[in-house]
């Protein structure tokens, strides 16, 4: 063969091989394309577009970050549903699964007299067992219930400290619930009595660390009155109550104004309690006030259902006959009224035996006077050395056995109402027992008068004129409320309380505005305060009333949080409704953008011009026959 004619076969073969190439080239570009583009199509009609898709020859390459094992298995499925799942090659990685939060660590102790139970999640890190065996050392031999639960989380911060303070609080609270978490803890208990509720919240607030928020809801019973007494006195030293006792608010408020309308002023102490007689205290209390001023002086005292009515000397008989005989028949039927109308001192017999205790300014007693034996005398001297110790009592009563019945009781309850004064005298005659004196404490008065009208019984005449000193009562740095607003109102002036433009949220500047005002506030004690936010006149009316609420709120929020006690504060927002300045100037809004601290005073009352007592008994006498009421009308003209 020749040269040529290989030459021209062989050529043939490779430009047949170069072409069979190219095509074969162009139908594998033509099925990655295809393949590439099915995949990609199905991957975001199922919105898994986060996958990436890539061929090679007749091999599918998926890539990317799928969010769950889930959604990985989702796009091979995809890719497997256009070309064979042989073909397709797993390249994607699944996004690491996020940290499990840490769950919250709390526990909820409920200690009565029955035991302590506690319930909870506490950090697997803590000492459940030295936690376990302070519980128990609390229980003190009684049940002790133990629910805790433990999770391997950090401890967080502040949880060591709330829980060793909630442990250390439970040593004062023998009836509590305590809620504890990292940097809170809530306590509900009750106290003996007021005076403990007062105690108890002092201390846990001194207590407590300065970055733990605590929330306090403790509540005091209303004490027990036994007997339930009542004193309303109008003599020459004024009008006042020695003694004031009310079942519930609604009476108490009855019981005052009567006083208000016979003349009294200022605010009375009335307490609140159990133990009253009848639900008609307050009615009865409210005829008799009213039955004094309609006299003109006297007293009255309520011992339970016992009522002793003393008029003023020299009152007119038929007019004592009148008033008290209309005090009879509006009375409920449970009281029993015993009235005196006490003779010129010009009539008595001159010269009436006397027993004289006497208390010095540095505790010094005398006992002077009469006593009716030895006996009695040993029995006084004895009972006034445990009353003010054995050095400081001095006796120089003599014995006469001419005294009348009931003389040593007399005496003794005297000396007990000495007891009550810081100085002083009581004197002890057969018709009067007279207490005088300074004392340090505002229920001296009280309970004296509780004590004399339970020991000496109705119709006893007795006087007592104590008068409070600020000086002995031991609270006497405490300042007056009226003290406690102008002192907050001076620093108010200097260094006014701003908020953020727009906003309840207290600027920067002022925090040390707001430390100030709390320092002050922990002196003043337990005061009636109104927190009042004020705004300018810019914008909506409803928005200003809105905003000045919240910042009101937000003050009252921050003084809680800097352990002010406020039970008895309030916020309240007035909006631009109490400008104080030109609402037309820069400056004027200024001023008006405010925040006022408030004491809350209760509303005065305005007496009416009918006499009380009669506007009281044409009310308990509505449904009286028509002829006692014709006789008590003549009786009213007179």
């Amino acid at each position: 063969m020749r040269l040529s004619t290989f030459l021209h076969v062989a050529l043939t073969f490779v430009a047949a091989a170069i072409v069979a190439l190219m095509a074969a080239n162009a139908s594998v570009g033509l099925i990655e394309d295809r393949s590439e583009i099915g995949v990609r199509q199905v991957l975001d009609d199922r919105e898994l577009v986060w996958a990436e898709v890539s061929a090679d020859g007749l091999q599918v390459t998926l890539t990317g970050t799928a969010p769950t094992e889930s959604d990985r298995f989702q796009a091979l499925a995809a890719a497997g549903s256009i070309v064979d799942a042989a073909r397709v090659i797993d390249a994607m990685q699944v996004e690491a699964e996020a940290e499990l939060a840490p769950p919250r660590f709390s526990i909820e102790i409920l200690r009565n007299d029955a035991g302590i139970s506690v319930i909870g999640l506490i950090p697997a890190a803590a000492d459940r067992e030295a936690l376990t065996d302070r519980f128990e050392r609390l229980a003190d031999g009684t049940a002790f219930a133990d629910f805790l639960e433990s999770a391997d989380y950090p401890t967080p911060d502040e949880w060591d400290e709330s829980l060793g303070f909630a442990l250390r609080a439970l040593d004062k609270l023998p009836r509590a619930k305590v809620s504890v978490q990292s940097g809170r803890v809530d306590i509900t208990a009750m106290a003996e009595s007021e005076d403990d509720k007062a105690a108890l919240e002092r201390d846990l607030n001194r207590a407590a660390p300065s970055n733990l928020y605590l929330a306090l809801n403790i509540t005091a019973p209303r004490p027990v009155l036994t007997p339930f007494t009542l004193r309303f006195v109008r003599d020459a030293d004024g009008i006042r109550f020695d003694a004031c006792s009310a079942d519930d608010e609604e009476a108490r408020t009855r019981i005052v104004n009567a006083a208000f309308k016979a003349g009294l002023t200022g605010q009375p102490d009335c307490t609140i309690g159990m133990g009253v007689p009848t639900p008609r205290w307050s009615e009865a209390a409210s005829l008799a006030i009213a039955a004094i001023a309609e006299l003109e002086g006297g007293s009255v005292t309520f011992s339970d259902a016992d009522v002793s009515l003393i008029a003023p000397e020299g009152t007119p008989q038929n007019t004592f006959d009148r008033i008290v005989g209309e005090l009879e028949n509006t009375l409920p039927d449970v009281f029993a009224l015993t009235a005196v109308l006490p003779q010129p001192k010009s009539e008595q017999p001159q010269g009436p035996p006397e027993f004289t205790a006497t208390l010095s300014p540095e505790g010094q007693v005398q006992l002077r006077g009469r006593i009716q034996d030895e006996v009695t005398r040993e029995l006084a001297t004895s009972y006034a050395q445990s009353l003010f110790g054995s050095a400081a009592v001095y006796t120089a009563a003599r014995i006469d056995d001419s005294l009348p019945d009931g003389w040593s009781t007399r005496v003794l309850t005297g000396l007990e109402a000495l007891g009550n004064l810081s100085n002083g005298a009581v004197v002890v005659t057969p018709d009067e027992v007279t207490v005088t004196g300074n004392t340090g404490e505002k229920e001296a008065n009280a309970r004296i008068a509780q004590l004399l009208a339970d020991k000496l019984g109705e119709a006893q005449h007795f006087d007592i004129s104590v008068t409070y000193q600020e000086k002995l009562d031991p609270a006497s740095g405490i300042p007056t409320p009226e003290e406690c607003e102008a002192e907050i109102a001076g620093i108010v002036a200097v260094s006014k309380i701003n908020f953020e433009p727009g906003s309840a949220n207290v600027d920067a500047a002022a925090m040390g505005t707001l430390d100030d005002i709390a320092e002050i506030l922990k002196e003043c004690g337990s005061i009636k305060l109104e927190i009042q936010g004020h705004t300018d006149s810019q914008g909506r009316e409803s928005m200003n009333l809105s905003l000045s609420q919240e910042r009101a709120q937000t003050v009252l929020d921050e003084l809680r949080a800097r352990r002010v006690l406020t039970s008895s504060f309030r916020a309240k927002g007035y909006g631009e409704t109490q400008p104080v300045e030109d609402n037309g100037t820069e400056a004027g809004r200024e001023a008006n953008r405010r925040i006022e601290f408030r004491l809350i005073r209760p509303e005065p009352m305005t007496p009416e011009p009918q006499s009380a007592l009669d506007s009281l008994a044409e009310q308990s006498n509505e449904d009286a026959p028509e002829e006692p009421a014709s006789e008590s009308e003549d009786a009213g003209d007179e």
